[in-house]
């Protein structure tokens, strides 16, 4: 069981590109006009473990394409960076964008863990002016994170 365990382990390291690999990724992929390839790319960069591929990401989860601004916030919600904060707590606070993002950048939000994350996170929750659902949703996550 152990070894299983342990190839699929090497298997998934070993998918994951090198560090020259990600430039590649970055500078191709990401400029690519098909839809798919762009969120591979976007995917691949979030499970990279790579802080490189963090400026990527923000960048785009300003997409116009909501599946690349869901995958994105994914992508930063495993790299737990400080620097995406900012940008998630713009997609949480747009009230336009799609309620399922606004979902998952709060879920990012609680697993980054930053000071500034969970004060927002602590705001929106208080929020009048905040959809009950969403408010809802924002405080289970901080009981999930025990930061509530």
């Amino acid at each position: 069981m152990g070894m299983i365990a342990d190839s699929m382990v090497d298997e998934r390291v070993n998918s994951l590109p090198k560090p020259d690999g990600i430039y590649h990724i970055i500078e191709k992929k990401m400029g690519d006009k098909d839809l798919q390839e762009r969120i591979s790319a976007v995917i691949v960069l979030g499970n990279s473990r790579d802080p490189r591929a963090v400026k990527s990401l923000i960048d785009c989860c300003r997409d116009r394409n909501p599946e690349i601004r869901l995958h994105a916030i994914e992508g930063l919600q495993n790299l737990r960076s400080g620097r995406s904060v900012e940008v998630l707590i713009e997609r949480l606070m747009d009230k336009r964008e799609l309620y399922e993002i606004r979902k998952r950048s709060v879920v990012a939000l609680a697993t980054i863990r930053s000071y500034g994350a969970i004060q927002e996170l602590k705001n929106r929750v208080v929020d009048p002016n905040e959809g009950g659902a969403l408010r809802s949703f924002i405080a289970s996550e901080l009981d999930r994170v025990q930061l509530w």
